[in-house]
């Protein structure tokens, strides 16, 4: 009796979700943003406006103009940068004089913000009460190579190992759902949800539903959404009506109109948090296409994991960090959010966040998907919606091929991005030369972020393979060895390689005309 109930229960509500869906879409810019990127843009203009004026009224301004640009030009060179990220900007500096070198002062510095300090400073007492010594000493018993790896992922990215936590893997969006929609019903302290994309629709509207429900019941509820992730996607103002309806809702790094770098690094992290028993992270963003309730890029490919167990902390721990960051009121008395919850389980995961300089000092996620690929004996297996990497990244994957192991990259076949999908395609040539096998998925477009290597390690979050995710923007990914998960992580690759078609070296072929713009294009990847 009561499980029918609860049926019909479910069944009202998402009837009510479907019935919001048909409210009108955000088709345009909201005036907030059009008005901070019309200011971006005016304050840009006037400092090159006023650097040209002075080149034509005042004697031998133009003087400095030339030697500013090649002491830009020096400094770029002599920068600890990347090559490849070098290269776009001294080819701009040199081809665009004035406009150049001032876009240079405007947006290449990485210097610390105070924003960014504030986060840095409170990820510090931030930190969770937590002795791995014992599984950090069981792991260099058992995996050396994942020792090491873990070793190197504490140092970077302040987190911990655990054991004792259950993970299930969840290889498409309704199973997320459908999962996380169950979890949501069974909360009785808090929820926390922070992700780069919200969006009305039937996904959203059955999260709000839930969400409503129990803040009536006195559960905490807290969201963080990207600014610009959701600029076409929610009104401009759309945390205030969350937090009238006592959801606190604040925008990551809140677009305000400012000629610098800073509204590049967006929060592109997309974690839910429920008691601080369990957590839910992955590719998968609130919206629509993402469970395939509507169709945007053909059939939509994506995937996640549940976390049930001690590892939630770290998820926890990042989630207040970001919250905090942009938020007025604090999270002060931290405490109440961590709990001390085992679930039995003999394998090891570490959860970690990843950012930009110099909130983060190394590359984090780079650095571990390096490492596993150099240590790859028998297979890499990545699943990724962008391929767009370094020299580094693009020679690690050559070696692995070149030294026997089987590569296999399963990119989407229905692009979501045109211009991005031609600067992934321009690296199939070099990449299948050396033997790397490269897949497109048939059916549509896959966003899934799968790193698999030798059956035995796996890496799954929200890191794309492009420079918007290694370099600039905030993310989160769960390291996994030695767990029984990877197993279904590996049979969900194999079955979507059924699904995938594989391209070939003759499929690459292309005229000067297309060479000409896949090598400009990839002149300028890093900045994408």
């Amino acid at each position: 009796m009561n499980e029918d109930k609860s049926i019909i229960k479910e069944e009202r509500r998402y009837r009510r979700a479907r019935k919001k869906v048909k409210l009108k879409r955000i088709k345009f810019i909201p005036l907030r943003f059009a008005v901070a990127l019309t200011i971006m843009l005016i304050e840009f203009l006037l400092v090159i406006g006023a650097v040209v004026a002075l080149t034509i009224f005042v004697p031998y301004f133009y003087i400095a103009v030339v030697f500013t640009q090649l002491a830009v030009s020096i400094m770029i060179i002599n920068s600890k940068d990347n090559p490849d990220y070098k290269s776009p900007w001294l080819f701009f500096v040199l081809l665009i004089p004035i406009i150049g070198f001032m876009s240079y002062f405007m947006f290449y510095s990485r210097e610390l913000t105070k924003g960014q300090s504030k986060r840095i400073s409170f990820q510090n007492k931030v930190s969770i009460d937590f002795d791995d010594s014992k599984n950090m000493n069981q792991l260099e018993k058992q995996n050396r190579r994942a020792f090491e790896q873990v070793t190197v992922l504490k140092k970077f990215s302040y987190t911990h190992l655990y054991k004792n936590t259950k993970i299930d893997y969840l290889p498409d969006g309704k199973a997320y759902f459908d999962s996380l929609l169950q979890d949501l019903e069974k909360a009785e302290e808090f929820i926390f949800m922070e992700y780069f994309i919200i969006e009305n629709g039937f996904f959203w509207n059955s999260v709000l539903d839930v969400l409503e429900e129990k803040v009536r019941n006195g559960v905490d509820v807290k969201i963080v959404y990207d600014d610009i992730g959701c600029m076409k996607k929610l009104p401009s103002r759309y945390y205030k009506t969350l937090t009238k309806r006592r959801i606190e809702t604040v925008p990551f790094s809140k677009l305000k109109g400012q000629a610098n770098n800073r509204f590049n690094n967006r929060s592109h992290r997309k974690m839910t948090i429920i008691d601080g028993k369990i957590a839910y992270t992955g590719g998968i963003n609130i919206a629509d296409e993402y469970i395939n309730e509507i169709e945007k890029f053909g059939h939509w490919k994506d995937c996640g994991i549940r976390l049930e167990g001690q590892a939630v902390g770290e998820m926890t721990k990042l989630f207040i960090v970001d919250f905090n960051l942009n938020s007025k009121n604090k999270i002060e008395e931290t405490e109440k959010y961590f709990v001390d919850y085992k679930v039995e389980n003999e394998g090891f995961c570490v959860p970690f966040g990843d950012g930009p300089k110099p909130a983060y000092k190394y590359r984090v996620s780079k650095t571990l998907i390096l490492g596993l690929i150099n240590q790859a004996k028998k297979s890499v297996c990545i699943t990724t919606p962008y391929l767009i990497i370094d020299t580094e990244l693009e020679q690690s994957l050559e070696n692995a091929a070149f030294r026997g192991v089987d590569v296999k990259i399963i990119t989407p076949h229905i692009p979501d991005k045109r211009s991005i999908f031609l600067i992934t395609k321009s690296y199939y040539p070099k990449l299948l030369q050396a033997g790397v096998k490269i897949f497109e998925y048939a059916p549509g477009f896959i966003h899934s972020k799968i790193y698999v290597v030798d059956d035995k390690y796996a890496l799954i979050g929200t890191v794309n393979m492009d420079y918007r995710s290694l370099v600039h923007h905030f993310e989160n990914s769960v390291f996994i060895c030695e767990h029984e998960v990877i197993k279904d992580i590996s049979n969900d690759f194999n079955t979507t390689l059924q699904d995938s078609v594989e391209i070939f070296e003759e499929n690459t072929k292309a005229n000067i005309f297309s060479r000409f713009i896949w090598s400009l294009l990839n002149i300028f990847a890093p900045l994408f």
